[in-house]
């Protein structure tokens, strides 16, 4: 879910590595480094609320479908584990039939409404790291800095623009 849209965020930090590293030698007493956290974007930013608010609308129903076919599937179930000793055979091979049928609905449903989140998820993400992208191309000629890093394992607060590209991208919404 989140390689499609941090990918797009990658690209740019890696040709702004690419042409840091080509360039430090020449500079390496003046180079400036910032780090941001996409994660931090993608979960705190108005457009992430507003996207997240519009894919629970979208997918509301859907999610109401699956738990009810959940429910039928679960009562189903219980009733055919009660009932199943005294059932003649034919009628319990029936009823077996059925529970497997209804669970494999259940199954290829799950699957579809997980696949199709996933999907919308990521598009709503590569759309935030567009515009984020844009914000940290400007962020770093207005500021100076030479490369932008993200995912670092460990980053000094006092390079961290996350807020900058959050503040811009709240505003520029």
């Amino acid at each position: 879910m989140l390689k499609t849209a941090s990918a797009t965020l990658g690209k740019v930090v890696a040709v702004m590595a690419l042409g840091w590293l080509t360039l430090a030698p020449a500079h390496a007493q003046s180079s400036r480094i910032a780090w941001l956290s996409p994660e931090r974007i993608y979960n705190e930013s108005k457009l992430a609320k507003l996207a997240g608010d519009k894919l629970a609308e979208e997918f509301s129903k859907r999610e109401k479908a699956v738990q009810e076919l959940a429910g039928r599937l679960k009562a189903a179930s219980d009733k055919l584990a009660k009932e199943a000793p005294t059932l003649p055979e034919p009628e319990q091979f029936k009823r077996q039939r059925e529970v497997a049928d209804l669970d494999k609905e259940f199954q290829r449903r799950q699957r579809e409404f997980r696949e199709d989140l996933n999907q919308r998820t990521n598009e709503e993400r590569a759309a935030i790291a567009e515009k984020a992208t844009k914000i940290i191309k400007q962020l770093a000629q207005t500021e100076g800095f030479d490369i932008v890093v993200q995912d670092a394992v460990w980053a000094s607060p006092r390079i961290d623009i996350t807020d900058k590209v959050l503040a811009a991208l709240d505003k520029d919404k």
